[in-house]
Formats: structure tokens, sequence, C-alpha cells
């Protein structure tokens, strides 16, 4: 087990070395550093000088090396805008984004599993082909759409939930962290988003739910539980969907890292004070220290997430970490 452990650390550092290669390539050729921190008024002696203190003008490679030494110590620049460190910039933006996945994912989980295993026991059943059908509808319907339609609808018409913003937060481990779960207006400005942001993975989660739990009650160690006498609740909720979640915790770590892209277009409509909303900003204003800190960001949950999930996996699967140390 320590050698598979050991094995995915590795891929790990890998992927965020490449991911940390490809940000620091957009910042040495999107826009000028020197132009954003002292404008076009300053002497081109003076900005030459600048550039030769920041060491812009050294070779691509001794720029990278000094970037990744900054990256560890967690020195990605100064955002333009703000004016600040881009990394204490991400980190008071990062709860609001993160507190949307985690509720998004919460709501998933708890629906996915009854609906899909349902869908999956009672496959001709009325219901089963109305969540079925349902779930065509949220993959199709691009999420932006669908938090346009509820706003319309639970705020413009219904005057039900609010629209816009995050609402009332309390500030809480020592004013690092802003949550909205805390008070009745932050979890009402939550609802719509949740929602929208749900909407496109949760209909995925039912439907692989569901084809994952038929092709195990197809199995022959499932036919034999029934041989033997077995309730059909054992079979089906301990049998069953104990092997139902080796695939959907793989696919489940890869799609919470997609979750977090799709939070850009979320926050976007709902005028969420995230990281999502924070680079469209920054990409309208070429803001390259502050895109790169948040493609380090996602990048280190991402690969952090999927260690995680591949680490279970083994523990879960012992073929997994068998064959994964060959």
């Amino acid at each position: 087990m320590f050698a598979f452990i050991t094995r995915r650390i590795i891929q790990a550092v890998v992927v965020m070395l490449i991911i940390s290669f490809i940000g620091f390539t957009i910042k040495h050729h999107v826009g000028d550093p020197v132009r954003e921190l002292v404008g076009v008024s300053v002497k081109a002696s003076e900005r030459e000088a600048l550039r030769e203190k920041l060491g812009l003008n050294d070779p691509f490679f001794v720029q990278y090396k000094n970037f990744l030494k900054n990256a560890v110590r967690g020195d990605f620049g100064i955002s333009y805008f703000f004016k600040k460190p881009a990394a204490q910039v991400i980190l008071e933006k990062a709860p609001a984004t993160l507190e949307l996945v985690f509720a998004s994912s919460i709501l998933i989980i708890i629906l996915s599993i009854p609906l899909g295993t349902y869908c999956a026991i009672k496959p001709k059943s009325i219901l089963s082909r109305l969540i079925m059908g349902m779930s065509i509808v949220g993959v199709s319907i691009p999420v932006f759409l669908t938090a346009i339609m509820l706003i319309f609808l639970f705020s413009v018409n219904l005057h039900i939930l609010p629209s816009y913003g995050r609402g009332e937060t309390v500030a809480v481990f020592g004013g690092l962290w802003d949550t909205g779960f805390l008070t009745i207006d932050g979890l009402k400005h939550l609802i719509l988003p949740v929602i929208a942001l749900s909407s496109i993975m949760l209909p995925l989660f039912i439907r692989l739910i569901r084809a994952e739990m038929m092709e195990v009650m197809q199995t022959e160690y499932i036919k034999f539980a029934f041989a033997k006498g077995l309730s059909k609740k054992r079979i089906w909720f301990v049998h069953a969907f104990k092997n139902t979640l080796l695939p959907v915790i793989t696919v489940g770590g890869v799609q919470l890292g997609i979750m977090i892209a799709y939070t850009i277009l979320t926050e976007t409509v709902f005028q969420w004070q995230g990281m999502g909303f924070m680079f469209l900003e920054a990409v309208e204003r070429s803001d390259t220290s502050l895109l790169v800190a948040y493609l380090m960001f996602v990048g280190v949950l991402f690969v952090g997430v999927n260690t995680v999930v591949d680490i279970i996996y083994g523990l879960i699967n012992p073929k997994v970490r068998i064959s994964g140390t060959k």
C-alpha cells in the first residue's frame, strides 16, 4: 500500500509541475507586467531598469525556476487590479466558491444515490422512466440557462429567493473564512446557485449509479445471494450497492474538479463573489498574476482530490493497488 500511495503522490507532483509550466507560460507571454505596474508615462530607461530588477530579462527557464521557488512559498506576484498579493486575493474569494461546490456536492449525493438505486431496482416503473427522462433534460440544458430560468421563476415572478450575491456572511476561524452557512440570509442566497450548479452533475450521477448497479445485479454472486434466501434490501443496499460505489467514487473525484470549473458560469449569472467570478474579471483586465494564481489553486484542488480518490479506491479495491505497483 505504501508503494501505491507513493506512486500516486509522485504522479500528482508531476501533474502540478505541468500545470505550473502552463501557468508560467501564460504569465510570460500574456501582457507586460512592467506596463501594468507603472503605466505608459514612465521613461523607457526606468521601465528597462524595472524589468532588470524583476528578472524579466533573464532566460525563460531561469525565470521559470524563480517562479517555482516563489510558487512553493505561495508567492504568485501582485494582482495589478487589487494591488495586493494574488494568493491573498484567491484566499479571500475561495470560501464563496468552496461553499458553493460543497453544498452542491451534498445535494448531488443526497439525491443521486436513492434515485439512481431506485431506477436500477425498478427500471420499468413509471417513476423510473420519469426520472431518467428528466435526467436527459438536465444534461441537455446548459448550466447558465438553468440559472437564468431559476432566477426568472423564483426571484422575478414568485419573489421567494434572492437572485444575486452571497447575502449576509459571518467571519469564522479568526476572520480567515466568511461563511454564509450560519445565517438565514446566507442560506437563502445559496439555494438557487446550488441548484443551478448541481443540475449538470446530478443527472450524470443518477445515470451512472443506475447503470453500474444494474450491471452488478446481473453478476453471479448477486444471483447466488438471492438463491440463498437473503432479503432483497440486504442484497440491494449491502452487496450490490457496495460494489456500485467503486466507479462512482472514481468519477466523482473527476467531476468534483470539473464542478469547480462550472462555478465560473454559475457565479457570473448570480454575481457570486467567488473565484469563478474573479477569474472572468482577471481575464477582462489581463491580470496575469491573478490568472496564474487561480490556475495553480484550482490545479492543487483538482490534483489533490483525485489523488485522495485514487488512494481511497485502492483501499476499497486491493486489485487496483496491486496492479498500480507493477
